[in-house]
């Protein structure tokens, strides 16, 4: 005597629906977890320009602007570039405003030539930069750039980008050329 053993099988049906299912999920979970990388690393970097200038006459032209960083992270300055070109790190001087101060005045015209060495500006003592600038957070740093390679007496009343890139962003202000000459 035969026996027959009934088999039990899920139908076509349920088995296209639990693989769609499945399908979705990972595409979920990859979709979630590349967001959450993403916003982890740029949500918290903000970085506010102001007192932006550049300034130009016959002896040259100089740069500069106060850099302040309101996010919840420290970040690291890779590049200063002023319409679209690299400044060189000695082209570079930045002031560290010390912790619980601030710099409500406007930055001075500065000479091209007073900035070599260590500049003193208003009485502020700059340091010539070297490499990368760590700006912590809630910290305020004043910048001056010697001679940004691209800007001539010409430029005068043209408009000029600056720019700042960090690991994760690129932070640009725009400012017009103004003359250095005095009367």
């Amino acid at each position: 005597m035969v026996r027959s053993i009934k088999q039990r099988a899920l139908s076509e049906v349920v088995s296209t629906l639990i693989l769609l299912v499945v399908a979705v999920l990972l595409a979920a979970v990859a979709t979630y977890y590349a967001t959450n990388i993403t916003m982890t690393r740029t949500q918290n970097e903000e970085v506010s320009f102001s007192k932006a200038h550049i300034w130009v006459n016959s002896t040259g032209a100089v740069g500069a602007f106060k850099l302040q960083n309101l996010g919840g992270k420290d970040i690291l300055i890779d590049k200063i570039a002023v319409r679209g070109v690299e400044e060189a790190w000695a082209d570079v001087f930045y002031y560290r405003v010390p912790s619980g101060t601030s710099v409500d005045e406007d930055l001075n015209v500065t000479s091209y030539a007073l900035l070599t060495g260590s500049p003193t500006i208003d009485t502020r003592a700059y340091t010539a930069a070297s490499d990368d600038l760590p700006l912590p957070s809630g910290a305020e740093l004043l910048v001056y750039i010697a001679g940004p390679d691209n800007v001539q007496i010409d430029d005068i009343g043209t408009a000029i980008s600056i720019s700042v890139y960090t690991n994760n962003a690129n932070f640009i202000t725009e400012v017009n050329v103004e003359s250095a000459t005095t009367n």
